[in-house]
């Protein structure tokens, strides 16, 4: 069955580690026959929640940015891929911001199949667990989500280093199986 999956980079640089995992599930997922959208975050204007409540209240977030469009494309998708470099043991600020950003509609993305990538110096996967857990923070406010997989490119300090690492493999491979 063909599948909309969209791809969420939040790399602050194009091409870097987190970015080439994102753009190799991206090329698994293509020839398998899926629909794929990659968008790079830096790339959007998105602004940080200012909590003023007016979602909770049915009012419409008053901010002009990109994010409603890109809501529209997480409601619209069957599989959601949430990609992050990891800093100091957790996802980046362009990552948080996004997820903050969903609380007008979080209740709209329901039914979907997640998968995360991250990137990270650390060879350590354990170490790379808390940024699995703050992906898995939102998901559980989500209606229905399924996680199906996760990428951990480890050992990848400077730009590039992860197309020597396995986990350019498992990414085609896990685009592949969507």
């Amino acid at each position: 069955m063909k599948k909309n999956v969209l791809i969420l980079s939040s790399s602050p640089r194009r091409h870097g580690n987190s970015d080439l995992l994102c753009d190799r599930f991206l090329e698994g997922a293509k020839d398998a026959g899926h629909n794929v959208e990659k968008i790079f975050l830096k790339d959007k204007d998105i602004n940080y929640c200012t909590g003023c409540s007016s979602c909770s209240m049915g009012k419409s977030c008053p901010q002009k940015d990109d994010m409603p469009e890109l809501l529209e494309k997480m409601i619209a998708a069957d599989v959601i891929v949430m990609a992050t470099p990891v800093y100091f043991y957790t996802m980046c600020g362009q990552m948080k911001t996004f997820i903050d950003r969903t609380c007008a509609r979080y209740q709209e993305i329901s039914d979907k199949d997640f998968y995360f990538i991250l990137s990270a110096a650390v060879e350590n996967k354990a170490a790379m667990e808390r940024t699995v857990e703050a992906f898995r923070g939102f998901t559980d406010c989500l209606e229905n989500p399924k996680e199906k997989g996760i990428i951990y490119g480890v050992g990848a300090w400077k730009v590039g280093e992860i197309k020597e690492t396995p986990a350019m493999d498992e990414a085609y491979k896990m685009g592949q199986e969507v």
